[in-house]
């Protein structure tokens, strides 16, 4: 494959994580897709879309437990 932005013949299928936003939470799914290493474009098939669509829909109906991995917080000025 090559990629289409920089056109690199190093395009390799990595784990990665895309986030998805509800509300002021964000959330990371790990997904399987080609990367090109040389400019970092990511290659998102319909399976792929479907899968990240469907996980959406149930993190905004609430319907799975999540890990938390840290914390982020914002400094307000007062």
């Amino acid at each position: 494959m090559k990629c289409v932005i920089c056109h690199s013949d190093d395009v390799q299928v990595m784990d990665v994580k895309e986030e998805i936003s509800i509300g002021k939470d964000v959330i990371y799914v790990t997904i399987e897709t080609p990367v090109c290493q040389s400019c970092g474009e990511h290659y998102y098939d319909r399976r792929t879309i479907r899968y990240l669509e469907k996980v959406e829909e149930e993190l905004k109906r609430g319907g799975k437990k999540l890990k938390e991995i840290g914390r982020v917080l914002e400094y307000v000025s007062t």
